[in-house]
């Protein structure tokens, strides 16, 4: 079991992503820094704080399955404009194709964990 969020694969493979995204967002055009560009880097890195979240909530299912929903969305949401940025040739089709296979990869690991919530539960010790 991991020590902390940041020894989960899921979360260490979204911060990959969310770096990714942050360095083709870079050459965005000006136009696009308060829109597409703002919006993706935002929804890539919400992903790594919903996950966070969720794991310090993860005594409590219920609570844990909707902040991991939350990190899936938020991944949904980063393909989706990444697909906007491919669409107005901000990125290549290989770009795009790198994000969306490493989107989908997370969104798998995501729905794994929502699947499956007490696999991701504190061991507690009985006296």
């Amino acid at each position: 079991m991991a020590k902390n969020f940041r020894d989960l694969t899921v979360y260490k493979k979204s911060f990959n992503l969310a770096m990714l995204v942050f360095d083709l967002t870079k050459n965005f055009p000006a136009e696009e820094k308060y829109a597409l560009s703002d919006q993706v880097r935002r929804s890539s890195r919400s992903v790594c704080r919903a996950i966070g979240e969720g794991y310090r909530k993860r005594r409590y299912p219920k609570h844990f399955i909707s902040k991991i929903s939350d990190a899936d969305m938020e991944n949904t949401e980063t393909q989706i404009s990444m697909d906007f940025a491919f669409a107005c040739k901000y990125i290549t089709k290989e770009e795009n194709l790198e994000v969306r296979t490493r989107s989908e990869e997370i969104g798998k690991l995501l729905n794994h964990m929502m699947n499956n919530p007490t696999s991701y539960q504190r061991k507690t010790k009985h006296n």
